[in-house]
């Protein structure tokens, strides 16, 4: 079946895009007004797309034309935010969160979560969750008059320590952390706990078995 993205609304090309691109990580950002209120909401448009340097992308969506979210105005104004990734412990806490309240109620406050200070940037980190990504804003790609992509880098990255296999060698067990990823339809979610190990191919042994 062909969908032709040139003949569909908004509305319907969300629709296949967010169930078919899946699982999705959670950008659980945190971010500072100048006047120093704290935001939380959750992003899915999101994912790591370097290491050289360290970036990470969040598309930020309005509630409408020139209706820019809490999330995107403070990291236009102030250029950091810190995200933090959603374990299935958090994930009715991470829902609270993406509930509409306006600028001035404290998301943080409503879901009863906890912060610690960061070490880079102003915003704090969300205690309970158990990655943290620092990040400070690199560019910011009006993309409409109301949806707008991210790109920041990562100047520091938090691991509960319970989940950190070896400090010295930067090796981390994954699974533990238990990670939630977005799936489709309005609350669809997957814990990350299912593996299949699979290593990669090199050419040489390939050439050998053809």
């Amino acid at each position: 079946m062909l969908f032709d993205f040139d003949t569909l609304s908004l509305a319907d090309r969300y629709k296949l895009l967010i169930s078919t691109v899946v699982p999705r990580p959670i950008a659980w950002v945190v971010t500072q007004d100048l006047q120093g209120r704290l935001n939380a909401a959750p992003f899915s448009f999101f994912n790591a797309v370097c290491s050289d340097p360290p970036i990470v992308v969040i598309g930020i969506g309005g509630r409408a034309p020139g209706n820019i979210k809490d999330t995107g105005h403070n990291i236009r104004e102030t250029g950091e935010f810190v995200v933090n990734l959603v374990s299935h412990d958090n994930l009715r806490q991470m829902n609270v969160t993406a509930i509409e309240f306006p600028p001035e109620v404290n998301e943080l406050a409503e879901a009863g979560l906890t912060t610690v200070p960061s070490s880079k940037v102003k915003p704090p980190r969300i205690a309970e969750s158990p990655v943290a990504l620092e990040c400070r804003r690199t560019m910011l790609i009006d993309l409409n008059v109301d949806r707008t992509l991210v790109v920041g880098q990562v100047l520091a990255l938090h691991v509960r320590d319970d989940c950190v296999l070896d400090a010295a060698r930067h090796h981390v067990d994954t699974p533990r952390l238990d990670l939630i990823g977005r799936m489709h339809g309005a609350g669809w979610y997957t814990r990350t706990g299912q593996l299949e190990e699979l290593p990669r191919i090199p050419v040489n042994e390939w050439r050998r078995r053809s």
